[in-house]
């Protein structure tokens, strides 16, 4: 199953870790370690090969992609070896890449975005693209009439009005193009109620938001903990330091706000109560790629006893994040060609504040996530099977 992976933000350290780990497990320069796909559980016939992934993808920078490659590894964020031997490969995926589409109104943008993606698509002889959004996080979305309704909306895009923020127009145009989407941002990106029915009236998956990597996921394991055994969490304060170019992004109030606003929803829904602290996220330019989380939590337990517990995560951001992207363009993949539509809400394991999942612990995501890959396999097996 030939399949493409357009990468929003593709010149970006998540996506460019995405690229190069992609392409050496291709060549067999690398384990698979960190892709939740290639586990026992998961893995199997409906998922495209990594040897199937043809890359692509839109971003407003131009540094080569083999120069980003080569500071990453500078950084310590990729083998150098890898980047070395893999520049033939390299080349053909930097031919791949293409400028956002900046000019005209959002129509003509979105119009431009869809026939990226159909070039891409037919030039390659894919059978479907995912779209991954990896770009940068955006502020809150500000509401609009015209997304309610995609007639409604469609007509809006024409105006002179930015109707749809970035994350939003990609979603869009993706599901105009008949193709999958994916939002590893905690932008708005589709969820929103028009977008929403563009993607059922076309058969399509989506699956989001903010890839869930660090201090959030240990949250994820730790709150039901706290839950099960009936302990009271008192506080819970977090601080995140981190530097690259998310970090300078989430230097920007609004766009910080958004982050924090959907690592902090974990706790609340696990939990049942909102214990009182919160999440803070600072830039601290010299930690480039990497990142440290730091929190304290102060509970109760039998007779009303006072206790603490703290943890300290050091990661570096897109080297946690990239297998995530790879596992994620397999699963949207192997879902769509199952006939999946709308939200695929068994992806939760993947996401810090996911779409439409009953769920925040991990452990019960990862339950969901196993059942539904199983039926994506036995599926196939079945229609193999009845086409034999």
């Amino acid at each position: 199953m030939r399949t493409g992976v357009w990468l929003v933000g593709a010149r970006g350290s998540v996506a460019t870790t995405s690229i190069v780990g992609g392409l050496a497990l291709r060549a067999g320069l690398a384990g698979s370690t960190g892709c939740v796909t290639e586990l026992p559980e998961l893995r199997g016939p409906a998922l495209p090969a990594f040897a199937d992934l043809v890359f692509g993808g839109h971003d407003v920078a131009t540094t080569p992609l083999c120069k980003r490659a080569e500071a990453l590894a500078t950084a310590g964020v990729l083998p150098g070896r890898l980047v070395a031997a893999l520049p033939d490969e390299l080349a053909a995926v930097e031919e791949e890449l293409r400028p956002a589409p900046a000019a005209g109104s959002q129509a003509e943008r979105a119009a431009a975005i869809v026939r990226d993606l159909t070039d891409f698509r037919d030039r390659h002889r894919l059978d479907r693209v995912v779209v991954v959004n990896v770009s940068a996080t955006e502020p809150t979305a500000t509401a609009h009439p015209a997304h309610a309704d995609p007639a409604t909306l469609r007509d809006a895009l024409t105006g002179p009005d930015e109707v749809l923020p970035a994350s939003s127009l990609y979603a869009y145009a993706a599901l105009t193009a008949g193709c999958p989407y994916v939002d590893f941002t905690p932008s708005t990106g589709a969820r929103l109620p028009a977008l929403h029915t563009l993607a059922v009236e076309r058969g399509l998956p989506y699956a989001g938001h903010d890839g869930k990597t660090g201090e959030t996921l240990v949250k994820s394991v730790l709150a039901p903990m706290f839950a099960m055994r009936h302990l009271t969490v008192r506080s819970w304060s977090g601080i995140n330091l981190l530097g690259g170019g998310d970090g300078a992004n989430l230097a920007d109030p609004a766009a910080n706000a958004a982050k924090v606003e959907s690592k902090q929803r974990v706790l609340g829904e696990t939990l049942g109560y909102v214990p009182q602290g919160g999440t803070r996220i600072d830039y601290v330019e010299e930690l480039g790629d990497f990142k440290t989380a730091w929190d304290l939590i102060t509970f109760s337990g039998f007779l009303g006893t006072g206790m603490r517990m703290e943890f300290t995560w050091h990661g570096c951001d897109s080297a946690l994040a990239a297998p995530l992207v790879l596992d994620l363009a397999r699963l949207t993949a192997a879902a769509h060609a199952a006939g999946q539509v709308g939200p695929l809400t068994e992806l939760a394991f993947f996401f810090k504040d996911p779409l439409g999942s009953p769920t925040h612990s991990l452990g019960e995501q990862w339950t969901r996530l196993v059942e539904f890959t199983r039926a994506l396999h036995t599926g196939l097996e079945s229609a193999d099977g009845h086409a034999g």
